[in-house]
């Protein structure tokens, strides 16, 4: 389990360019910390960077679909976590 709050899933991911297609049930922003957990993901990045139709954008609204770099590999329905920020 993870720590932080669920603001979305994994809808799609292409391996060659390691991005992954989000469905956002909650705002996500760039400088998050994100935790990914699946039945065979588990880890934690920064986002770095988000997009939406191939434009760069610095919050991802809630109901919207986003575009996001990954460091690992990520699968379809793994869910995507907002981890709280280190004060």
């Amino acid at each position: 389990m993870s720590d932080g709050e669920r603001i979305g899933k994994v809808t799609h991911f292409f391996g060659k360019i390691n991005v992954a297609v989000l469905q956002l049930i909650k705002e996500l922003k760039v400088g998050d910390r994100v935790h990914f957990l699946g039945s065979h993901t588990d880890f934690q990045q920064e986002v770095t960077s988000l997009q939406v139709e191939h434009e760069s954008i610095l919050v991802g609204e809630a109901g919207s679909e986003v575009a996001i770099k990954t460091k690992q590999r990520v699968r379809s329905g793994d869910s995507v976590f907002l981890l709280p920020t280190e004060e």
